[in-house]
């Protein structure tokens, strides 16, 4: 077989072919080199808009709430938890939820026919707008979940979590929204990891007398770990960077609190807010906060890499 390849390369070869192969790899690599590129480029820009702030205010922008176009005051904390928060937790409810669904319909539990239409119905809710999601969220789902956010705050308002009382939009919805728009994300991906794990890995667990929970547990969701593991870092950076529906039911609050329940704020939702009818020092602030959500965007793809590569070499 090594004589054969090496017969293969060392061939005398038509000159339109050498063009062809030579004009291809090129491409290849300007295009290849374009995305780094834009990547890098825009990155220069968001730092060299914020330069006037970081000046200003150094880190110091990163531990205050205080936003005040009035008083020349900016600090993104509020932002920066929202962000964090909404985004963390919503990917707390999605991952069971995904992960559950894919193992639904990858193993053998209910009839095909079933299984493609849930399969299909997972795919269709990726392709609904954000700003329907929003408005969906306005109209359906704050008046639907109230009454229990109601309950936590009657009952559990003296966790600070719960300590507000939930008059509309507000961070809980954000969440739940949140859910709903990575959940096809993550399902999807883990879907496709899953059937990408040998038959004969499966047939080998069921041989040594596994069960079927057992075979899923032990030996299917272990060989799939890497690709799922990369599909919820991959909802993490889409939740952290969602705009619209978010802006929409997260309440635009700049004034800080732990609460869950008390309408909040992301750098995503401060942006479209505010990017428009911004002067040159609040413009400075948001390309800060724009930073920020670059730099946190990219840690999570970051190590999105390293526990890929990690789990793929275990596993």
């Amino acid at each position: 077989m090594t004589e054969f390849k090496a017969q293969y390369l060392l061939r005398s070869r038509p000159p339109a072919e050498k063009f062809v192969d030579g004009s291809f790899q090129k491409l290849v690599v300007v295009m290849a080199s374009m995305v780094a590129l834009i990547l890098i480029s825009i990155l220069v820009v968001v730092f060299w808009g914020s330069l006037e702030s970081m000046g200003r205010y150094g880190l110091n922008f990163l531990f205050t709430s205080n936003w005040n176009p009035v008083d020349d005051e900016y600090g993104a904390f509020t932002a920066i938890y929202g962000t964090l928060v909404t985004s963390l937790l919503a990917l707390v409810i999605a991952v069971p939820l995904g992960v559950g669904t894919a193992i639904f319909i990858t193993e053998n539990i209910i009839p095909l026919k079933v299984r493609n239409i849930i399969g299909l119905m997972v795919e269709l809710l990726a392709a609904i707008p954000s700003v329907v999601l929003g408005l969906w969220a306005i109209f359906i789902l704050e008046p639907l979940i109230r009454p229990f956010l109601m309950f936590l705050y009657e009952d559990f308002g003296w966790i600070p979590i719960f300590s507000t009382e939930p008059l509309g939009p507000g961070m809980a919805p954000a969440i739940l929204i949140l859910v709903v728009m990575i959940l096809p994300i993550i399902t999807a991906i883990a879907r496709d990891s899953l059937n990408q794990v040998p038959m004969r890995l499966r047939q080998a667990a069921y041989g040594v007398g596994a069960t079927r929970w057992g075979a899923i547990l032990n030996v299917i969701l272990p060989a799939a770990i890497s690709g799922i593991v990369g599909g919820v870092m991959l909802a993490l950076g889409r939740a952290m960077g969602e705009t619209m529906a978010v802006t929409m039911i997260i309440g635009n609050s700049n004034v800080f609190s732990w609460s869950l329940l008390a309408p909040g704020n992301t750098i995503s939702a401060m942006l479209a807010n505010q990017f428009g009818e911004a002067d040159v020092s609040q413009l400075s602030s948001l390309m800060y906060a724009a930073f920020v959500l670059m730099v946190l965007t990219l840690l999570v793809n970051v190590v999105a890499q390293w526990l890929v590569k990690r789990l793929s070499l275990k596993y």
